[in-house]
């Protein structure tokens, strides 16, 4: 198409173009195209959900119960219905408005469409599900439009920009944890994220724990002390025959020593953990750093390994590398620093309060800088931002909106495919090659040639998608 339009070009203005020459070039009828993508999406989610129930029915350590299948089974079901109907009412609305409207336009093309498709299949899902199915792709709905913002010179990226909104974002979530807020009065049922933070940064730091005395720290300075054991003049006198057995209880005798002195250091009255500060902070580190670096070789060792059976050498390859202890830098860092800040402000001010969750929560997320990823970041903010809503509609200061996790998924989800049609390389590389499985291929084979008039280089961002992607433009039947 020779005609040629400045990108500033006004939303309503259309392009004369067929289905067939853009929405399904790989055949003539709009049945067919509509019919290819709903069997073929409805067997690749079928494939994906499959999988994800079934490991969510063997994580739970249990023989399954005639019950638990039947729900397993009914959850697929239901699940695969929701994600396939997504890409059946895609396709259809984008046939069905082209014959109602006889054109296209910029929001018809893909937006408007996959707005209503989302109406209709989000309903099919269960109600728990949807606000996951929200919180996700409103997360990666918000990286789209800031690439597109920055795409077009509008923003630029900010150094440590993820750094901040992780540290903000905690620093809400900590006052709320410390302050109590755990639980939806509707559903009584407490947030993931706040058992994550129990995780991270230990029980003590929720409001009104009950160990606020130093009666565990005497305790064990007693037994220490009533131990024969623990006296060194014992190990002394004991011969030992193994020279190596001999350094092993020595080493451990030292170790032992040193755990008992920091235990027996100074704890402010305020503090509601036992034992000293300093081993309160030491401790919640060093926890974090080896779960950390646990979960890093695990992931190592798993995605690496057929490359470790070809070759066994290859392991010290995989695992000795400075990223391996990236994860593990971070989480010890964090809850060491948050566990530290705590403590000292209850020594300044004399007292525990949910506002020391601001300060220990910002300087905590200096940590984040050992492992940034703008997905964590994003994922905290939004779940930050429903965490507060809803503590906001409980207490009657905002008003409880009906259907707004539905509307904003499908606000989300209308983002995403626009940007997948008319800027590909603004999407995330995740989402496009989740976009090109679930569809067959067919998301790269709609033809953007004609979508070239409105001056985004539609036809060269695809292009380099696919090439960053390692996609092709193949339709899979």
């Amino acid at each position: 198409m020779s005609q040629s339009y400045s990108k500033f070009i006004p939303i309503t203005a259309p392009i004369q173009t067929t289905c067939v020459d853009y929405v399904h070039p790989w055949t003539d009828s709009c049945l067919q195209g509509i019919c290819g993508l709903y069997l073929y999406c409805m067997f690749d989610s079928l494939r994906v959900y499959g999988t994800v129930y079934m490991l969510t029915l063997l994580m739970k350590g249990k023989i399954p119960s005639k019950e638990d299948l039947k729900k397993t089974l009914y959850g697929i079901i239901q699940s695969t219905a929701f994600l396939s109907g997504t890409g059946f009412g895609y396709s259809l609305f984008l046939c069905s408005l082209r014959r109602l409207l006889g054109n296209f336009n910029i929001l018809t093309v893909s937006a408007i469409p996959a707005f209503l498709s989302s109406v209709f299949s989000i309903l099919i899902e269960r109600p728990s599900r949807r606000t996951l199915l929200c919180l996700y792709v409103s997360n990666v709905a918000t990286e789209t439009l800031w690439n597109m913002a920055r795409s077009r010179g509008l923003v630029r990226n900010i150094k440590y920009g993820d750094v901040a909104i992780f540290g903000i974002s905690m620093a809400i979530l900590s006052v709320f944890f410390k302050g109590g807020h755990h639980k939806n009065s509707d559903s009584n049922r407490e947030d993931t994220m706040f058992r994550v933070m129990r995780f991270v940064v230990g029980p003590y730091e929720e409001k009104d724990y009950s160990v606020r005395s130093s009666q565990a720290s005497g305790f064990y300075r007693q037994q220490v002390k009533n131990n024969p054991n623990s006296s060194s003049a014992s190990w002394q006198t004991r011969k030992q025959k193994n020279i190596v057995f001999h350094i092993v209880n020595q080493m451990l005798r030292i170790y032992k020593k040193i755990v008992y002195r920091i235990k027996c250091c100074d704890r402010h009255n305020a503090c509601p953990h036992p034992f000293s500060c300093l081993y309160y902070t030491m401790q919640g580190a060093g926890k974090m750093f080896s779960v950390g670096l646990a979960i890093q070789i695990s992931l190592k060792l798993v995605l690496n390994m057929r490359r470790i059976f070809q070759a066994p050498r290859n392991l010290k390859t995989v695992l000795w590398r400075k990223e391996t202890l990236n994860l593990a830098s971070f989480l010890g860092a964090y809850s060491g620093i948050f566990r530290a800040v705590l403590c000292l402000l209850r020594r300044v001010t004399g007292k525990d309060s949910p506002s020391h969750g601001l300060p220990a929560g910002l300087l905590a997320g200096i940590a984040f800088t050992r492992y940034p990823d703008s997905t964590v970041s994003l994922y905290v903010l939004w779940k930050v931002a429903q965490i507060t809503y809803n503590l906001g509609a409980d207490k009657g200061i905002v008003p409880e909106v009906p259907g707004f996790t539905e509307f904003l998924y499908c606000l989300s989800t209308a983002v995403l495919f626009h940007a997948a049609i008319l800027e590909p390389t603004n999407l995330r590389p995740s989402y496009w090659k989740f976009l090109h499985a679930n569809s067959g291929g067919r998301i790269a084979c709609m033809s953007r040639g004609p979508l070239d008039v409105w001056g985004l280089n539609t036809s060269e961002s695809l292009k380099k998608a696919l090439a960053q992607t390692k996609t092709v433009p193949v339709v899979y039947f």
